[in-house]
């Protein structure tokens, strides 16, 4: 080895050695101690008594620098504002730990540090306005209420799920199938750093890497990984999403489509999904009942977003305060009295009142009424 390396370099230079998958670098820190400066110092004998280590990758490690330019590489990403997150560091989301290859870090270009449970909206570059519009929808309900919600930055479904967060003023993390220094698509350029401002960039790959056939599915796996659930709104049978889809189940995440259009090939994968078994997906609701953030654990909701129409008296939107008035003189009130009294619909009842229980204004008793809180 040519010269020493420090903890964190160390880390950097054995992500971005070619050839070495996640799975045989995670394998090779876990046999040598966690500590990644150690595999550049044992000899390739000890290399290669890693169950999946040959001659080839003991000799892409002990000869590094004929692979990657260290200096270069933290030049470039000084200069971009990026840091380098290992799989240890408090910044790295918790739950792509549990998977069964994460990557051993990741960069970053943003602040946010995945303090908050995360969501992922997914589904077709070519989208119908249904599909845009329910996927921006979705992704500001879910800001709203805390999460932080995770797509890929690819046109249609990702990036109405990325816009939709940040119209309300939450947290929204873009992870790219390329080195970070790479936007596509070039038309997103306001929309990544925007994101890059508000949430966060991410990817596993080091600068200059392009995307291809190989690095699409591996941003997938991080997508869904990151993630406690991930919703498909738009793909058909052939989609990327239908792998996102496909690594959720794996990780054994929770799994939801929306459904579309029978006669609607952009529909197609959804109603595929469903058939195999994921949740059938009408509103935030349907999520929040299965991780049972109600009940337990949940993030904490933001306020509205200052000037924004949503923005009402004491944090709460229009829909919020009407039906909060309901309950001014202590009434316990079912969701079809309360439609009855305010004249909404239902289907604009029942998230308003979970969104005021979240907001700790009401609580729901066991018969399936609600009451103001003290």
């Amino acid at each position: 080895m040519s010269r020493e390396l420090t903890e964190q370099q160390a880390f950097l230079v054995l992500n971005a050695l070619p050839n070495i998958g996640p799975i045989t670098l995670n394998r090779l820190l876990e046999d040598l101690g966690g500590d990644p400066r150690e595999i550049f110092q044992v000899g390739t004998r000890r290399l290669e008594s890693v169950r999946g280590v040959g001659p080839a990758i003991s000799a892409t490690i002990s000869q590094w620098t004929e692979h990657f330019n260290l200096e270069r590489e933290e030049e470039r990403m000084a200069k971009a504002r990026t840091v380098f997150i290992p799989s240890r560091d408090a910044g790295y989301p918790k739950l792509l730990k549990e998977i069964n290859d994460p990557p051993i870090g990741l960069y970053r270009k943003g602040t946010y540090d995945f303090t908050h449970p995360c969501i992922a909206i997914v589904g077709s570059r070519r989208t119908t306005l249904y599909g845009q519009a329910t996927a921006k929808k979705l992704g500001a309900e879910f800001a709203r209420l805390g999460f932080c919600v995770v797509s890929g930055l690819a046109r249609g479904i990702d990036t109405a799920a990325h816009e939709g967060a940040l119209s309300v003023g939450g947290k929204t993390a873009a992870v790219v199938g390329s080195g970070i220094d790479i936007i596509y698509p070039p038309e997103n350029l306001a929309l990544y750093r925007q994101i890059e401002n508000e949430g966060a960039i991410l990817s596993e790959f080091p600068f200059g890497r392009r995307a291809d056939r190989q690095s699409f599915p591996m941003r997938n796996r991080v997508v869904a990984g990151m993630c406690e659930a991930t919703i498909v709104v738009e793909t058909d049978v052939s989609g990327g999403a239908m792998i996102t889809a496909k690594f959720a189940g794996e990780q054994g995440r929770l799994l939801f489509a929306v459904p579309g259009r029978i006669d609607q090939s952009t529909s197609s994968g959804c109603h595929q999904l469903i058939r195999d078994g994921a949740t059938l997906l009408t509103g935030v609701d349907d999520v929040l009942s299965e991780l049972n953030y109600l009940d337990g654990l949940r993030p904490q909701p933001i306020p509205a977003k200052p000037g924004s129409p949503e923005a009402g008296e004491d944090g709460l939107t229009p829909d919020e305060v009407i039906v909060w008035n309901c309950f001014r003189g202590g009434e316990l009130l079912a969701p079809d009295a309360i439609a009855m009294q305010t004249g909404l619909p239902a289907e604009r009842v029942s998230p308003t009142l979970m969104m005021l229980e979240l907001k700790r204004r009401i609580a729901k008793r066991a018969d399936g009424t609600f009451e103001a809180r003290l």
